[in-house]
């Protein structure tokens, strides 16, 4: 029980630290992890983040870009919080740009896509790792038609009998591919991040 009450303080105030500097979600620290140990994201670049509801890595993603980057965002759920003036958000489903109406993303060439889709969960591990797996090919799938030469893949998974297979597929793309799981990850979550760096 003690352990459990210091998890969920920690937890607690890693959600409070993000209310603090303005994030909606603590996942922010997440990106800041892996960006200060992988700069995947550099000035200029244009960023895609993929599942980017509530809004916390296109936040980040648009400092580390600067104003002459682009970051762009898809969900099915809307951002309801203020963004900055080189990042923009829309309403759909990552694998049918047509429905969107939008050229902005429908035909850009990305330096990063980024994507920390989870499935809803059901408690059932092997259920969950199945269907974290298959968010995780279609982000790779979308990343392999629309980043440019040398471009960058972060993607959350869960850990899984399907992990490895996943972790090949990024190889096959990329010359460098990473395992990381940050710190403020929770330590009995099973999600873990692949980077893939310099596409081939």
């Amino acid at each position: 029980m003690k352990k459990k009450n210091i998890k969920n303080k920690w937890a607690d105030s890693l959600t409070l630290k993000a209310k603090k500097e303005n994030y909606p979600a603590r996942s922010v620290y997440k990106l800041k992890e892996i960006q200060a140990k992988f700069n995947v994201i550099k000035k200029g670049d244009f960023v895609m983040d993929l599942g980017c509801s509530p809004g916390s890595w296109l936040l980040y993603a648009s400092q580390c870009t600067g104003n002459k980057g682009k970051v762009f965002g898809i969900d099915l759920k809307k951002i309801d919080i203020k963004l900055p003036g080189n990042t923009s958000a829309f309403v759909g489903d990552m694998l049918d740009f047509s429905s969107l109406q939008s050229k902005d993303i429908a035909d850009q060439q990305f330096n990063v896509v980024l994507s920390d889709m989870a499935p809803a969960t059901t408690g059932r591990k092997d259920v969950d790792s199945a269907r974290s797996f298959e968010l995780c090919e279609k982000a790779l799938s979308f990343a392999a038609k629309s980043l440019g030469p040398h471009g960058n893949f972060v993607c959350k998974i869960f850990q899984g009998s399907e992990f490895k297979a996943f972790e090949k597929k990024v190889k096959v793309k990329f010359k460098i591919t990473k395992i990381f799981k940050p710190t403020s990850c929770r330590k009995a979550s099973k999600e873990i991040y692949i980077i893939g760096k310099n596409r081939k």
